[in-house]
C-alpha cells in the first residue's frame, strides 16, 4: 500500500499557479488598502459637507453623535444603510438593478489605481495613466444608465437620460483641458507630470503660463459637471425627480451610489491636483519635510471644500442652461486654449 507521501507525488504539479497565486496578492492587497483609505476619506467628506452647508446657512450641523462636533454622526448614518433592509421592487430588472451601484462605484474605484499620493505612493506608474483615467471613469454613467432603465421608474429614466448626455457632453472640454498639460510634459504618465512641476509653486502648471491658468478653471467647472455637483446636479435633482436615478434604490445598494459620488469628487480633485497643483510636491522648500501623501491629500481637500462651498452657494442650471455652457463657452474655449498650449510648448 502506497504512503501518502507517495501519492501526492503523483499528483500533477501545475507551475502556473504559484505564479498566479503570487501576481494576485499585491492586487488584492492594494485593492483592500485603497477601498479602506477610501472608505475613510468619504466617511470624513460627508461629515465635512454636513458642517461647510451648516456653516453656509448659519446652523451646527452634527453636535452631539461621537462627541467632538459630531464626527461619528456619519459613521452612525453608514452602518445604519449597511442594515436597512435591501428592498428589490417587484416590477424592475432584478439582474440589472442589483449590478447598477456596484458597476457606478468599480468606475471611480478603478482610477485610483494610478493615482500618485506621492513620490513612491502609488499603486503602479502606468505610461497611459491619465487616459486610463479618463477611460475607465467613463464606466460610472455606464452603471447610472443601467440602474435608471432597470428602475422601471420615470424619474430614475429622466435622471439617467440627463446624466448620460451630461457627462459625455462635459467630457470633452475636460480632456482637451487635460490635453495641454500632456502637450507640456509629453508624456500621460501621472507620476512624470508631477515630476515634471517640482521646484517650487512656481513651476506648479497652474502658474506656468495663462493657458494653463485658465485650463484649470475649464477642468474644475467640467469635473463639476462629470461627477454631478451642484449647479449640474441634474441627474439627481430632488425638486424634479424625487432623487433621480437612485429614487428605487435602499439600504447597502443606495450606500454604494452615494459613496461612488464622494468617490467621484476625491477623484477629480485628486486629478487636478495632480495636474495643476504639483501633486505630492511642496509650494516652498521650507515645507519639503512634510510627507508628499499629506500635502498632496490636503491639496484634493481644498479643492474638495471649494466643491462644496460652489454646491450650497449656487443655484441649479436648466438644462438648456447646462448645455449652452459646455457647447458655446467651455468647449471653444478649451480648444483655444490647447491651442495656445501648443504654440507656448513649441517656443
Amino acid at each position: 500500500m502506497e504512503s501518502v507521501a507517495q501519492l501526492l507525488e503523483k499528483i500533477p504539479k501545475y507551475d502556473a499557479l504559484p505564479e498566479l497565486l503570487l501576481a494576485l496578492i499585491p492586487i488584492l492587497a492594494s485593492s483592500i488598502i485603497i477601498f479602506a483609505l477610501l472608505a475613510l476619506a468619504v466617511l470624513f467628506m460627508v461629515w465635512l459637507e454636513r458642517k461647510v452647508s451648516a456653516h453656509i446657512q448659519d446652523r451646527l450641523g452634527p453636535m452631539v453623535v461621537g462627541g467632538w462636533h459630531g464626527w461619528a454622526q456619519t459613521i452612525a448614518d453608514a452602518l445604519k444603510l449597511l442594515l436597512k433592509e435591501d428592498i428589490v421592487p417587484e416590477s424592475v430588472d432584478k439582474l440589472l438593478f442589483k449590478t447598477a451601484p456596484f458597476i457606478v462605484f468599480l468606475g471611480a474605484f478603478a482610477a485610483f489605481v494610478v493615482l500618485p499620493f506621492g513620490a513612491s505612493s502609488f499603486v503602479t506608474d502606468l505610461n497611459i495613466g491619465i487616459l486610463y483615467i479618463v477611460a475607465v471613469s467613463s464606466l460610472s454613467v455606464i452603471g447610472i444608465i443601467m440602474a435608471g432603465w432597470a428602475s422601471n421608474n420615470k424619474y430614475s429614466l429622466y435622471g439617467s437620460m440627463r446624466a448620460a448626455a451630461q457627462v459625455i457632453s462635459y467630457e470633452i472640454p475636460a480632456a482637451v483641458a487635460i490635453m495641454t498639460v500632456v502637450i507640456f510634459v509629453g508624456s500621460l504618465s501621472m507620476v512624470e507630470i508631477v515630476q515634471a512641476q517640482e521646484g517650487g509653486i512656481l513651476k506648479w502648471f497652474l502658474f506656468r503660463n495663462p493657458f494653463l491658468f485658465l485650463a484649470f478653471f475649464v477642468y474644475f467647472i467640467a469635473s463639476l459637471a462629470e461627477v454631478n455637483r451642484t449647479p449640474f446636479d441634474l441627474p439627481e435633482a430632488e425638486s424634479e425627480l424625487v432623487a433621480g436615478y437612485h429614487t428605487e434604490y435602499s439600504g447597502m445598494r443606495f450606500a454604494f451610489f452615494f459613496l461612488a459620488e464622494y468617490a467621484n469628487m476625491f477623484l477629480v480633485a485628486s486629478v487636478a491636483a495632480t495636474l495643476f497643483l504639483g501633486g505630492w510636491a511642496a509650494p516652498i522648500s521650507m515645507l519639503q519635510f512634510i510627507p508628499g501623501p499629506v500635502i498632496f491629500f490636503v491639496k484634493a481637500l481644498v479643492l474638495i471644500f471649494i466643491q462644496m462651498w460652489m454646491r450650497w452657494s449656487l443655484p441649479r442650471l436648466r438644462v438648456d442652461q447646462l448645455m449652452y455652457i459646455n457647447w458655446k463657452v467651455l468647449l471653444p474655449i478649451s480648444f483655444v486654449l490647447i491651442l495656445g498650449a501648443g504654440w507656448m510648448a513649441i517656443l
